[in-house]
């Protein structure tokens, strides 16, 4: 145990040891701590020194920019306040000449004198209110002292000094003789007996100009000057000696200005006029300056002054404005609460760093995760324009392969229903690509970044496209579909055909879509005719209905209307007698200003649909928005036509809206501007129409059977476009009395020529008529008048065989109406063969058939049946075309040289996409080139052949993505051919690089 007992008492000389280092620390910690708020206030004091000496600073800056901007002000307004004392001081100036004119003329020109004292006072009374700035005028004559003696005894007075004592003598005199009545007490005195008046009177006829006394008080007691002007005996130059004047000097004419006056009416009519202080002053004498107006107490308070020179006509004397503040400037408030504001911001922003310094690692890893999440949105945006580009690409691809067999289908003999389901076939197919593209058109329209072409187009074509895309929809509702287009709406226009087309389609879309029964038409007029007919009928119109605020009340009856299908339409404007007003204005050739190179079209598309209802009217353009939850379930769609159509009309600088009534139908109206076509313009577009219409039926005459008025306007508008001449009659009856010569009168405006067709209605011709019709006819043919039987055609909206074989007629017409499927019909009707004609009509053009005769063309592209169509495409018209379906294929045929004129190259191929193919053939020829450069030739022989061996190519792709299009040019592609193929496209492409001046 005792040997155990050292060790406790070892423990305490331990302690000091491990103790001692921890105090050290915390000390130099507490030193360091000290040392380190002493530098944190010293910091603080120099940033709140800083802070203060900036708002300082400021405060100064924002006190002299207020000064500098009131003393501006000051010298605006001084500037015009002497502006306008000068412009009024002349007019009075001007007034005083006058009367010295008048003085000069009828004192002294006239013998006897017509002027006298009483006279001058009475003139010089009436005629105050023109110098409402003088106190009184009066006119002194010159008078030498050689003839004093003879003046005073004709006066009957002396002549007297202002003293009104007789006038001592001297050289020549002064003597007032007429004066105003306000200033008479002066009569008789001499003006020249004081000094200055003297000086003045002596100065004015040297001069021949107005001369100012220095100021003095009127008897109004006001401060004013003299004004002195010579009178002449003669008129005298300009540039008259002085001796001259001097002895043509006849008299003086005075007047008193009141100063004090003028300068307080013009100071009364300014604004601004309580913060001004004004004075003028004589400053002849720099050294003793008069007051003419103002105090001479000088302000109190110092402010800002400015000195304004007034130019009174006297160029001895020297006035001048001197203008002041009322009150001193004062400070602006932003003087004060900006530079505080600053100081406070400064010293936020100083405790936000402290604050964010402690907070920076959490802040750097939200940063980072920002950064990650920007570059996942980025890849997001990329991969969504890809998807887009690529959807696109795969739809285009298959799509090119259908349209393209369809058109080369179009080519062969086809009966007219054959035809009729190819050519819808064929407009389905191109609404679908429309559609693709309305996808990237509403992206476009939300950013702002959609633009409109200009280019010719034909506009009737265009309603016949929108007719065969939905033909088939309404047989099958069994719906009357028909367009009408006025014969004064230009035949060519130049503007966006495709928007055009993609605004049609949406409304008569929409309307195929809610009209069940009944009728949708197409009218297209000129804005000033259309204007025309509507002023002369017009329903009162509240909130977009015809004034039904019941939608019980707007039930359409069973009435039979005059419209084209007997419903009634909603917009009563567009009745037949509307209609026949517009028909009466084509018929007379009204004038319409063909000298504007716009065209206004006025487009109305009516249904007799189940119509908007009334709460639903006011958001019918909303974009995704549709008249109620019902509607997409029972109809489809997606509401986004609409809010398309009314952007695009915009872009037209149209305007677009509508009149609907439940239950019985809409009308959308809308108007587009567009530009006329120059002649070269219209024949180019009439060569680049896909379907011309034919002009073998010129010459030829008709005979319509329709009950519908309106109806059998539009089926004329289509025979005429054919160029047959067309005549209707309501009945049946009324037909077989014209074709037996019955009714002469009809028979002569068809110039006396039997119809060739007859075209009988289906609802004007019931099975009852089948009997007598042919009953007629085989009496006729027994009479020997076979060779006068017309082509019996029946309009139809069911199918042509099965109404062919209900009704007993030659053939059967499938509505709606286009003009290409009635001249198939006709053709067939007169026998003419279809193939052949379409021959013709291709071998008579110059557009690209002319174009790709006899031309070498390769087409690269991967897919057999893309390469199908475009060599089927390319032969059509006469070219020569070689395939191939790999990069690497083209480049063994494209070595130099090579007797290729253009090549189609797909982009996206494997192995080699059409842009490296692109590159490598540019340093083929790059090569080539280089050796032609090296060669003994002639300048003119190495162009020719550089000119020669640039093959042009056209990118072929399915991908109509813009930056697709700038990738084609960079990489040295000539154009840009998109698929499916479009044959006004391939001209517009091809054009420039194998037309007849590329060939020369």
């Amino acid at each position: 145990m005792g040997a155990e007992d050292p060790a406790p008492a070892a423990a305490p000389p331990a302690a000091p040891a491990t103790t001692s280092p921890s105090a050290a620390e915390e000390e130099e910690a507490g030193k360091s701590g000290k040392r380190t708020g002493w530098r944190v206030k010293a910091a603080v004091a120099l940033y709140v020194l800083a802070l203060s000496a900036f708002w300082l600073g400021l405060h100064w800056d924002f006190r002299h920019k207020a000064l500098s901007k009131a003393e501006e002000g000051l010298v605006c307004m001084c500037e015009e306040r002497a502006r306008m004392l000068q412009d009024q001081f002349a007019v009075s100036v001007n007034h005083v000449h006058a009367l010295a004119i008048l003085v000069a003329t009828f004192n002294y020109e006239k013998q006897p004198p017509a002027l006298d004292q009483d006279t001058f006072a009475d003139y010089t009374a009436r005629t105050s209110f023109e110098r409402p700035l003088l106190s009184g005028v009066a006119y002194a004559q010159r008078v030498k002292h050689a003839d004093r003696e003879a003046f005073e005894r004709q006066q009957g007075w002396i002549i007297k000094t202002m003293k009104h004592e007789p006038s001592p003598e001297q050289d020549e005199y002064a003597p007032v003789i007429y004066s105003q009545e306000t200033i008479s007490y002066i009569e008789g005195l001499d003006m020249m007996s004081g000094e200055e008046d003297r000086e003045n009177i002596l100065r004015s006829r040297e001069t021949g100009k107005a001369v100012l006394t220095r100021p003095f008080r009127l008897m109004s007691n006001h401060l004013g000057v003299v004004l002195t002007f010579p009178v002449y005996l003669v008129d005298l130059p300009p540039d008259a000696k002085e001796e001259d004047r001097v002895a043509a000097t006849a008299g003086y004419l005075g007047g008193a200005f009141d100063v004090e006056s003028l300068v307080e009416n013009l100071l009364r009519q300014l604004a601004g006029n309580q913060e001004l202080v004004v004075n003028v002053y004589d400053v002849t004498n720099h050294s003793d300056p008069l007051v003419m107006y103002g105090s001479e107490v000088p302000l109190g308070a110092p402010s800002p002054s400015h000195i304004c020179v007034l130019d009174f006509g006297d160029p001895f004397r020297k006035h001048h404005m001197i203008c002041r503040y009322r009150n001193k400037p004062y400070v602006p408030w932003n003087a004060i609460t900006t530079p505080s504001g600053l100081f406070v911001i400064f010293m936020l922003i100083g405790y936000i760093i402290y604050a964010a310094w402690a907070r920076y690692d959490s802040v750097k890893e939200d940063f980072r995760k920002m950064e990650a999440l920007k570059k996942r949105a980025e890849a997001a945006d990329v991969a969504k324009s890809q998807f887009l580009a690529t959807v696109s690409h795969e739809i285009r691809t298959p799509m090119n392969g259908v349209l393209g067999m369809l058109d080369m289908l179009l080519d062969t003999e086809l009966k007219t229903t054959q035809r009729d389901f190819a050519q819808t076939a064929q407009v389905c197919g191109k609404a679908l690509i429309s559609l693709i593209n309305e996808v990237l058109d509403r992206a476009k329209i939300e950013a702002n970044k959609l633009e409109l072409e200009s280019v010719p187009f034909h506009l009737r074509s265009i309603l016949d496209d929108v007719v065969s895309l939905f033909s088939s929809k309404s047989r099958e509702k069994k719906i009357e579909l028909a367009v009408y287009v006025s014969e004064r709406v230009p035949e060519i226009l130049l503007g966006d055909p495709g928007r055009f087309r993609q605004i049609i389609t949406n409304l008569v879309g929409n309307s195929i879509k809610f009209t069940e029964r009944g009728h949708i038409f197409v009218q297209v007029h000129l804005a000033d005719h259309s204007n025309l007919a509507t002023e002369a009928k017009v329903e009162p119109v509240v909130n977009g209905t015809n004034g039904h605020n019941d939608e019980t009340t707007a039930i359409s009856s069973s009435v039979s209307h005059n419209t084209l299908s007997g419903f009634e339409a909603a917009d009563s404007r567009n009745s037949w007698e509307n209609f026949k007003f517009l028909l009466s204005h084509e018929t007379n050739q009204m004038p319409y200003g063909t000298d504007s190179e716009n065209v206004t079209l006025v487009v109305s598309v009516e249904d007799t649909g189940i119509g908007i209802p009334l709460h639903a009217q006011c958001r019918v353009f909303a974009p995704f928005m549709q008249a109620d939850s019902s509607t997409s379930r029972n109809y489809g769609g997606t509401g986004i036509g609409l809010s398309i159509s009314q952007c695009l009309v915009e872009l037209m600088r149209g305007q677009i809206n509508f009149v609907s009534r439940p239950q019985v139908g809409s009308t959308f109206t809308f108007t587009a501007v567009l530009k006329r076509c120059e002649k070269n313009a219209v024949s180019v577009s009439k060569s680049a129409l896909l379907h011309p219409l034919p002009s073998s039926f010129k010459g030829l005459s008709s005979l319509l059977v329709d009950k519908r008025p309106v109806r059998a306007t539009v089926t004329k508008y289509h025979l005429q476009r054919l160029g047959i001449a067309c005549k209707s009659v309501a009945t049946v009856e009324l037909a077989l009395g014209v074709l037996s010569g019955r009714y002469g009168t009809l028979l002569n405006s068809m110039h006396r020529k039997q119809p060739s067709l007859l075209l009988i209605e289906s609802d004007s011709w019931g099975l009852k008529m089948d009997i007598p019709l042919h009953t007629r006819f085989l009496e006729m043919k027994q009479n020997g008048c076979e060779s006068v039987f017309p082509q019996v055609i029946l309009l139809a909206s069911e199918e042509s065989d099965k109404m062919k074989a209900k009704y007993a007629v030659d053939y059967v017409i499938t509505k709606p109406l286009k003009a290409s499927s009635l001249a198939a019909c006709i053709f067939q009707a007169l026998g003419i063969n279809i193939t052949q004609a379409n021959k013709e009509k291709h071998h008579g053009s110059d557009s690209l058939y002319g174009l790709l005769l006899e031309k070498n063309i390769l087409v690269v592209d991967d897919n057999k049946v893309n390469l199908r169509v475009a060599a089927g495409t390319l032969k059509k018209y006469g070219a020569k075309v070689k395939c191939v379906e790999s990069g690497k294929d083209a480049l063994e045929l494209l070595q130099v040289p090579h007797e290729f004129d253009l090549c189609l190259m797909d982009i996206q191929m494997p192995e080699m996409d059409g842009f490296e193919a692109t590159r490598h053939i540019r340093a083929i020829e790059a090569k080539a080139h280089e050796q032609a450069d090296d060669a003994d030739s002639s300048e003119a022989d190495s162009m020719a052949r550089k000119a020669r061996w640039h093959l042009p190519v056209l990118a072929m792709t399915a991908d109509v993505i813009q930056a697709t299009h700038e990738e084609c040019t960079k990489h040295g592609m000539d154009g840009y051919v998109s698929k499916p193929f479009e044959e006004k496209q391939l001209f517009q492409a091809m054009k420039k690089f194998l037309g007849p001046s590329t060939s020369s």
